[in-house]
C-alpha cells in the first residue's frame, strides 16, 4: 500500500511528500499524531521546492563564484567592510526597494565575491539573479545587434529581478556600447535592481563613459539610487591572502 502511495506521489510531482513518506516508516515517527506527520510531509515537499528552486536559479545565474555566501566573507581583514551593513543588505529589502549597490575597490579587494555572496542571498529568497562581466554584456549585445535579437536580449535583461555587472570601466566606452549600457539602466530604473563592482572611483565614471550626454545619464539612473561600499586592502590583495592562508 505504501509503495503504491509513493508511486502516486511520484506521478504528481510531489518528490518531497514521497521522500518524507518513505521516512515516516521509521520507527520514530509512530508515536506522532496524523496531524503532525502530515504536517511534516508539507513541510519536507515545501523545503524540497525551495531547494529545487535556488537550484534552477543558481544554474542561470552564472555567478563567478557560485557558493559565496555570507558565512564565508572576511570581516577580519580591514578593508572598509563591516559585518552590520552586509547583515542588513543580505535581508534584500534593498532589492525589494528596487535600488542598487555599487562596489569599488582595488584588484583583488573581494569585490567579485562579495557581489557573488550578495546574489546568493537574492536568490535563497527566491529572486532571479545574473552575474556578468561588463566586456562580456557588451559583446553579447553586439551579437544580438547582428542577429535580429537585440529586442528579445534586452526585455531578457529586464526581466532579470538582480543583475551583477562586474568589472565596469575595465575598457573604455565605444559609442555604441554607451547607449546599449543606456538602454539597460533605462529598462531598469526604478522597477529593477542592480549591482556593480568597478576598481574605478565613481568620480571617474564620466571620463570613462566618454560621452558627457550619455554619461549623466547612465550615472544618474545608476548612482543617485545606489548603496556604496568602498572598499580598501593593505599591502597585500584579498585573493594573496587566501591564496597564503590555503
Amino acid at each position: 500500500m505504501i509503495e503504491a502511495t509513493v508511486e502516486k506521489l511520484l506521478a504528481m510531482k510531489l518528490y518531497g511528500m514521497s521522500e518524507g513518506l518513505q521516512e515516516q516508516m521509521n520507527d520514530v515517527y509512530r508515536d506522532l499524531s496524523f496531524e503532525e506527520r502530515f504536517g511534516l510531509l508539507i513541510d519536507k515537499e515545501k523545503l524540497h521546492r525551495e531547494n529545487r528552486q535556488i537550484k534552477t536559479l543558481l544554474s542561470h545565474a552564472h555567478l563567478r563564484h557560485p557558493n559565496a555566501c555570507f558565512e564565508d566573507i572576511d570581516f577580519r581583514t580591514k578593508r572598509g567592510l563591516t559585518k552590520d551593513t552586509i547583515l542588513r543588505f543580505i535581508q534584500n529589502e534593498w532589492i525589494r526597494s528596487n535600488q542598487n549597490i555599487i562596489i569599488i575597490g582595488p584588484t583583488g579587494a573581494g569585490k567579485t565575491f562579495l557581489s557573488c555572496a550578495l546574489g546568493n542571498s537574492a536568490m535563497r529568497q527566491g529572486i532571479r539573479t545574473l552575474y556578468v562581466r561588463l566586456p562580456r554584456l557588451v559583446q553579447e549585445l553586439r551579437i544580438a545587434r547582428a542577429d535580429g535579437s537585440y529586442g528579445k536580449f534586452l526585455e531578457r535583461i529586464q526581466r532579470i529581478k538582480l543583475l551583477i555587472i562586474d568589472d565596469w570601466g575595465i575598457n573604455p566606452f565605444a559609442d555604441g556600447e554607451r547607449r546599449d549600457i543606456l538602454e539597460i539602466v533605462e529598462d531598469r530604473h526604478g522597477v529593477r535592481s542592480t549591482i556593480i563592482a568597478s576598481q574605478f572611483p565613481i568620480d571617474t565614471w564620466h571620463d570613462i563613459i566618454g560621452d558627457p550626454t550619455l554619461a549623466d545619464a547612465i550615472c544618474d539612473r545608476i548612482i543617485h539610487n545606489a548603496h556604496k561600499i568602498i572598499l580598501t586592502t593593505g599591502v597585500d590583495s584579498m585573493r594573496k591572502i587566501h591564496s597564503t592562508l590555503t
